[in-house]
């Protein structure tokens, strides 16, 4: 077992393996929703993400004086970007997009630990993130059942019945 926690051919396979897989089980569920970010989406960044921390480590232990947080802290702070390109406020003033971006946010951190080889925390979260994105909208619809929501439109001639409007 200790053969996956060291950097070789090995445990780089094992990890982009574990990746793809829970990058992909958290996308599928966007994908079956037609989010903008998906199955495909998810695993890249989660696979890329593991990348890094790879990376990271091949630098520290080949060259001296390294930080090995360095580069994850980059992927940590770049995500927001990708995220940012699923938001979406529509034309009713409602703003979507939330729920994946953070997901892509979840998936870049999956790939950082498994980049590490921390991998029983990158599976319990896996399932953990899977879970919120499934069930807990269920949850969530039936807390907010109760809210009641009016939209009201309205138009005006001239300014001076907006006046008496407000």
């Amino acid at each position: 077992m200790k053969i996956l926690y060291e950097l070789n051919i090995v445990s780089i396979t094992f990890r982009i393996f574990l990746s793809m897989v829970c990058g992909g089980f958290i996308g599928l569920e966007r994908s079956r929703r037609s989010r903008p970010a998906g199955f495909r989406t998810y695993m890249l960044v989660c696979l890329s993400s593991a990348l890094v921390m790879m990376t990271n480590q091949y630098i520290y232990i080949n060259y001296e004086g390294s930080d090995p947080a360095r580069l994850g802290a980059q992927v940590i702070s770049g995500i927001g970007f990708l995220g940012a390109g699923t938001i979406i406020v529509t034309s009713r003033s409602q703003i979507k997009g939330l729920t994946s971006a953070a997901g892509l946010w979840a998936s870049a951190c999956l790939g950082l630990a498994i980049g590490t080889g921390f991998y029983y925390g990158a599976i319990i979260v896996a399932v953990a993130v899977f879970l919120i994105i499934t069930l807990f909208k269920k949850v969530d619809i039936w807390l907010t059942s109760t809210n009641k929501m009016i939209t009201v439109y309205t138009s005006f001639s001239s300014i001076e019945h907006f006046d008496k409007f407000i």
